[in-house]
């Protein structure tokens, strides 16, 4: 307790320094967060597990929701292949197919079937009960309500379709996040698609070893057709479809990595200007009876003290700026809420304690290594 409290007196007598230092840490941390923030959200949509059962059916050479329209009794026809369990047609209307930050995803659906299908949706505020009362009814996500400052009773327009928001819902998956769930004939006709046209289906199979045969089965069956067209599975066509995502995401590792070495120097060249400054005091503190390894602790608790407090402020205020600006991404009709997770912050933190032991083990060194007469002549 006694080294702790020395290291803290050492760096509150350089309040000016340790200050800039841990701002400097945690605009690196703060930037470490944004990106583990943005990955762990990705790899959330788009890696799979052994519960996805879902398939993605929609056009032959899809670009954009848009580009892909399907004919709705082709439902029938996948409800009969061997191993299909549900089958729910999807009509997606967007503000934007590219990569953006700002993405708008009107999904039709059958109201009757969404619940049933999505177990995962959580209603928040509102009711599922005034969804299926009125047609031009939506469940918004709770990233778009709050980024759009909607509630429930409000009414709601873009891309030229004005809905009455009947609930606002939250979901496990963050793709739903940032969606607005609507009727499935309003959307059709509201968007001047018209009835009878969807953008896919989304079918659920018995188990996942049959993923890739009931696929199969269903581009066979439409080969032919003057609508042929492409199934794979859920977690896949998120992937495909969130390629530009992955890259720029997959840029971000730098910034990461660039922001981990930026807080290593920061709290290795802090620590080092701190021990250059008082090398008599260490050697007086030899003469006290303060061992080596007692010198070097207190000086490798200041570089974690800084690491801790800078990492803590950074991580945090990342973790809030996610949460309350309700940030998402999108590319050709897939959504993703950013949400920050206990992970990040528990990653956040460790890595800060981390650099912050590292980065002090040089001046730690330096602190012990000159001769105690040559210091008390400093």
């Amino acid at each position: 307790m006694k080294l702790f409290s020395l290291a803290l007196k050492n760096l509150t007598r350089h309040r000016l320094r340790s200050l800039l230092t841990v701002m400097g840490v945690a605009a690196g941390m703060f930037l470490y967060s944004s990106v583990q923030t943005m990955q762990e959200s990705l790899s959330g949509a788009t890696e799979m597990n052994a519960d996805d059962t879902t398939l993605v059916v929609y056009r032959e050479n899809r670009f954009c929701p848009a580009t892909s329209r399907l004919p709705e009794h082709y439902l029938e026809t996948i409800k009969r292949i061997p191993g299909v369990s549900e089958v729910l047609p999807i009509q997606i209307v967007v503000n934007n197919c590219g990569a953006s930050l700002d993405v708008i995803a009107f999904r039709g659906v059958p109201p009757e079937s969404l619940k049933q299908y999505n177990s995962d949706i959580k209603i928040e505020s509102g009711s599922y009960e005034q969804f299926m009362k009125r047609s031009d009814a939506a469940l918004i996500g709770k990233h778009l309500a709050q980024k759009r400052g909607l509630s429930t009773g409000d009414k709601f327009e873009a891309v030229g379709v004005n809905v009455y928001v009947a609930g606002i819902i939250s979901s496990d998956a963050p793709q739903d996040e940032n969606v607005a769930y609507v009727h499935l004939p309003f959307l059709q006709q509201a968007s001047k698609i018209g009835l009878g046209i969807v953008t896919q289906f989304n079918v659920k199979v018995d188990s996942v070893n049959q993923l890739d045969s009931v696929a199969g089965k269903i581009d066979e069956t439409f080969a032919s057709d003057q609508q042929p067209t492409t199934t794979r599975p859920e977690k896949a066509f998120f992937a495909e479809t969130a390629k530009q995502m992955i890259e720029l995401i997959g840029f971000t590792r730098w910034l990461g990595l660039g922001a981990v070495l930026a807080v290593l120097g920061l709290v290795a060249n802090a620590v080092l200007l701190i021990v250059r400054g008082r090398v008599k005091e260490t050697a007086i503190l030899q003469t006290l009876g303060y061992s080596r390894l007692a010198i070097a602790n207190i000086v490798m608790l200041e570089g974690v003290l800084l690491g801790i407090i800078g990492g803590a402020v950074g991580v945090l205020g990342a973790l809030g700026f996610f949460h309350f600006k309700a940030f998402t991404i999108g590319n050709e009709g897939l959504t993703l809420a950013l949400s920050p997770s206990p992970t990040v912050l528990l990653s956040g933190i460790s890595v800060s304690l981390a650099l912050g032991l590292l980065a002090s083990l040089y001046p730690a060194w330096k602190a012990t290594s000159r001769p105690l007469v040559q210091s008390l002549c400093h």
